[in-house]
């Protein structure tokens, strides 16, 4: 089957373009795909990052890609377009997380509803972005419902879809695992000592914004360390109201048990965050699926988590990690406590190795290629 897939690639940084590389490396193996990627991704006022280029030595890449859309150029949109309808493509896969994706998607597509028999299928990595104002929700449903079919990575963004979309197809596959960072096996003693940490370490890894729910963590840190000793890391760029979170370590006296990497951190350098980790922590507020789960994952580490989106549907609570109720500091320092007296790490390592299946990449592909076949 021939196929287009559009999205971002390197040199751009994020979950995004490396799910959309990853995506392309895995699909072009029992298809012919041509990945359209971006040249400009937003213009540089518009993002709320230090940079959205990627600083890794070892980038995340796939060799084909044909980086042909300028976000700022409608002429790009259209001439993507027309090539896409030059190649005689069957399908067209096409990433939707943001509305600011409405105007260039809403135009090639146009023009390949006029020009082509393609069939356009959306990945849905939010179907209702984060953060989301009206406005987004009104052009997110104009721009999926052009769509033919649909991926979603959680029954919440179904059931959001549904709402949105009556009767559209859709089929439902777990986000892949990263397992692209680098080698699993990495010496954890190593990487402590690289880090410069010992003892029970937790690891907050990702963009630090309002939803994500870091504040809840620190909260938590107190409780914690009446019981056991531990560091916590936080690895990620600050996007805003860092202060607010420097004056909560400061209040509470934690300068000693936390660490604030505020930085984008490249390839090369995430495995030994994660190796260094004993458990991953994603405290979020509200969530349809979440790329660190997997990047943790990936290195088989145990995750607590929230039971908001996706994630009770990917973290098996006392088997891959634990779930706690959204917004409870208190919830999430007796499930820290818990892990380290309980000496769940082995077990819970094990059982995720056990589970790949469920999110390969191969699984993915084969809900896309469901999509694709005939109704």
């Amino acid at each position: 089957m021939k196929i287009a897939l559009i999205g971002p690639t390197y040199p751009f940084r994020g979950g995004i373009a490396h799910y959309t590389t990853l995506l392309y490396r895995h699909l072009k193996k029992p298809h012919e795909v041509r990945f359209f990627a971006f040249e400009r991704q937003y213009p540089a006022w518009l993002f709320p990052g230090k940079s959205d280029r990627d600083p890794s030595l070892a980038p995340i890449l796939e060799p084909g890609a044909e980086r042909t859309i300028d976000s700022m150029n409608p002429a790009t949109w259209l001439k993507t377009a027309r090539e896409i309808v030059r190649s005689g493509c069957d399908a067209v896969v096409l990433p939707w997380w943001v509305s600011f994706w409405a105007p260039q998607f809403l135009t090639i597509v146009a023009y390949l509803k006029k020009h082509s028999k393609a069939k356009i299928i959306f990945i849905c990595h939010n179907v209702v972005a984060h953060e989301s104002k009206a406005y987004d929700r009104l052009l997110t449903r104009w721009v999926l419902n052009t769509g033919d079919g649909y991926l979603v990575h959680s029954s919440e963004d179904e059931n959001n879809l549904r709402d949105m979309i009556p009767g559209a197809r859709i089929c439902r596959r777990f986000h892949p695992t990263y397992d692209a960072f680098g080698d699993s096996t990495l010496d954890e003693a190593i990487c402590r000592e690289t880090l410069e940490v010992k003892g029970n370490v937790l690891l907050f890894f990702g963009f630090v914004r309002e939803y994500k729910g870091l504040k809840y963590l620190l909260a938590a840190m107190p409780e914690i360390l009446a019981e056991i000793p531990v560091t916590l890391l936080v690895v990620g760029e600050f996007w805003k109201d860092k202060d607010v979170y420097l004056k909560m370590i400061d209040e509470m006296g934690l300068w000693e048990q936390v660490r604030i990497i505020d930085q984008y951190v490249p390839n090369e350098d995430v495995g030994r965050y994660f190796c260094a980790a004993n458990l991953v922590v994603q405290p979020y507020v509200s969530a349809t699926g979440s790329g660190v789960v997997q990047m943790a994952f990936g290195f088989n580490k145990p995750v607590l988590a929230t039971a908001v989106g996706s994630l009770p549907e990917i973290v098996e609570d006392g088997e891959t990690g634990f779930l706690v109720p959204s917004g409870d500091a208190s919830a999430i320092s007796k499930a820290v406590i818990r892990f380290f007296r309980e000496d769940n790490a082995l077990i819970f390592e094990e059982n995720i190795r056990n589970r790949q299946y469920r999110f390969s990449w191969e699984h993915l592909v084969s809900g896309l290629e469901s999509l694709l076949e005939d109704d």
